[in-house]
């Protein structure tokens, strides 16, 4: 399944670092950015993150909850969480559901070895849970102030 502009973004409740859960539900009433990275504690996963992270108080005041999803486990978000100093929730996809449900569980290669991983792409998700925008094979320079510019946009 690909999900594009203009789905409905599929619900999800997953367990979160710090012992709780996330709910996309819970959330509805203002913007989500969903951002699925391959792994905690990469470079580019760790770059990413902290793009958020820098960002994160700019996204706070416009409301929008800045949500990191991955299949690493919550113990290894928290891990990560606290050596970065990321302010927002890390969710833990450890079976793949949601990673199918955005369709970004894909194939991918390297080094000629071809294997099944996480696609980095983000999901802006409007205040009534319908996708506005979406970003697939993401390069992290610069990507979290393009985010931060869609969720200022009208």
């Amino acid at each position: 399944m690909t999900l594009k502009e203009g789905d409905r973004a599929p619900d999800f409740t997953l367990p979160a670092d710090g012992g709780g859960e996330v709910s996309l539900k819970a959330l509805r009433g203002g913007p989500v950015v969903l951002y699925f990275y391959p792994k905690d504690n990469t470079s580019g996963c760790t770059k990413e993150a902290c793009a958020f992270r820098d960002r994160h108080p700019d996204f706070a005041n416009l409301g929008a909850e800045v949500i990191g999803i991955s299949r690493d486990s919550a113990k290894s978000h928290d891990g990560f969480k606290a050596k970065h100093g990321l302010p927002f929730r890390l969710a833990s996809d450890a079976d793949g559901r949601v990673c199918e449900a955005y369709g970004v569980w894909v194939e991918k290669s390297l080094y000629g070895r071809t294997y099944m991983g996480i696609e980095r792409a983000t999901f802006l998700i409007d205040a009534r849970g319908w996708v506005r925008r979406v970003w697939r094979n993401v390069k992290v320079p610069g990507h979290a102030e393009e985010v931060l510019k869609a969720v200022k946009a009208p």
